[in-house]
């Protein structure tokens, strides 16, 4: 997910419960060249297998969140969310 009052880079963040984690994504000719992912300030981390299943999405993901990030916050369109809750194949 991300929040409505985000910032740059392109980054989105994984919760489950109240543990969350950070995903930004870095673009350079607008080739994925780097995924980093963080902390978020005072919530606790994703637990390690959960950080493994959100690493999975991400970089599965990777170009469909850059989309609806340019789409959101750039472009100002509406985007409908999307709730992953199962494991990728």
């Amino acid at each position: 997910m991300f929040y409505a009052n985000e910032h740059e880079p392109v980054h989105v963040h994984g919760k489950i419960q109240d543990r969350e984690s950070r995903a930004e994504i870095i673009v350079i000719n607008g080739v994925v060249s780097e995924i980093r992912y963080t902390a978020v300030g005072g919530r606790a981390p994703l637990h390690l297998n959960e950080m493994h299943y959100f690493e999975e999405i991400t970089r599965a993901r990777a170009d469909d969140i850059i989309a609806k990030w340019i789409d959101f916050f750039v472009l100002h369109k509406h985007i409908t969310p999307e709730r992953i809750t199962r494991r990728l194949k």
